[in-house]
């Protein structure tokens, strides 16, 4: 017999026996099994992936275990292995026809919306936006690449994208392409900011200098909230079919200009274990925030050089009243115990 039918069969004889008892489920919920959550290499994804390792171990008495990831990676690995388990903070746009097509297949669950107002696009520092107060669109930034100079490629403009392996870097190389934005011809080249890491340091650099800088960013995070950030208008309507069918793709040669698709971060599960923990899922159901829920956990983190599990505790103890609505009373009680 499998693991996961044994799992299974487990939780079932559990589940019974509450019943028999006159218990509620989560009184039995030591029999949860391992858990398998993808923590993502952004501070939003490393805070939420902990988040629920802590509710899942302390309240419903899971054996957790958090499992490396990115978007591209963690979704394939779901989508043709089944693991891992839980994937709680999947911006969906760069694979949404896949993922639809996982759901249709009854191999993947897509959960609810974790963050009601995400939104992901190109930005400009706030030196910028209080300096050159005509800079409102990508047009306008592209017009004046001699405000971003480029001290690696000297005479060119620097558009800074996303580390290797993020899906937002093929949005990037696609959308800077001739057909599309011809980041070239305005004379601009792609920065690679190497990681995460490196990414987050541009920022920072150019905004504590006061200095302009132009490139791919996302919200809800530390960086927008600390350093006012400004998104651009992208000047041009989405364009649905051009977005899925060769914007989000590699091997697109000729995407066209398109506004960015609007943003979608739900939370993924294989939908064998969504069927086998219906009292996860109860929790993982009602679990969202906004920009202002967790904004200010990301500016905790940065400041205090947090982990993703440092965060996840600093916000169970200064935000329950948010948390304890996304789970029942006596599983309230052992997280509170275990803080």
């Amino acid at each position: 017999m499998s693991f996961l039918t044994n799992r299974k069969v487990s939780n079932t004889k559990s589940i019974l026996l509450a019943a028999a008892l006159g218990v509620t489920s989560s009184q039995v919920l030591a029999e949860c099994g391992n858990v398998t959550i993808a923590e993502m290499n952004w501070a939003s994804a490393e805070f939420a992936a902990n988040l629920d390792k802590i509710i899942l171990d302390e309240g419903y008495g899971c054996e957790v275990e958090l499992v490396p990831g990115a978007t591209n990676t963690t979704f394939a690995s779901m989508e043709i292995k089944g693991q891992p388990d839980i994937a709680p903070e999947l911006w969906a746009n760069a694979v949404s026809v896949r993922l639809k097509a996982a759901e249709a297949k009854g191999d993947l669950t897509i959960g609810v919306q974790l963050i009601s107002d995400a939104s992901e696009g190109w930005f400009v520092s706030e030196a910028v936006a209080k300096n050159h107060p005509e800079i409102k669109t990508v047009a306008d930034a592209l017009a004046h690449p001699e405000l971003f100079p480029n001290k690696e490629d000297p005479g060119k403009g620097a558009f800074m994208s996303c580390p290797a392996g993020w899906a937002c870097e093929i949005v990037n190389k696609n959308m800077t392409k001739e057909s599309a934005f011809n980041f070239a011809k305005a004379g601009f080249s792609v920065v690679d900011p190497g990681s995460s890491a490196g990414l987050d340091a541009a920022i920072a650099k150019a905004s504590q200098r006061n200095e302009n800088w132009f490139g791919y960013y996302w919200q809800p995070t530390a960086n927008v909230s600390k350093y006012n950030l400004k998104l651009l208008d992208m000047d041009a309507e989405f364009d649905e079919k051009n977005w899925h069918e060769c914007v989000v793709i590699e091997t697109c040669d000729t995407p066209k200009r398109t506004n960015w698709v609007e943003s979608k971060v739900n939370t993924v599960v294989v939908t064998e274990f969504a069927k086998q923990n219906p009292e996860v899922m109860g929790y993982l159901d009602k679990r969202t925030y906004n920009s202002a829920d967790v904004g200010p956990v990301l500016v905790y983190m940065s400041e205090n050089q947090a982990n993703g599990e440092d965060a996840a505790y600093h916000f169970l103890k200064t935000n329950e009243a948010l948390w304890s609505q996304w789970v029942p009373a006596d599983v309230a009680a052992k997280i509170k115990k275990a803080l």
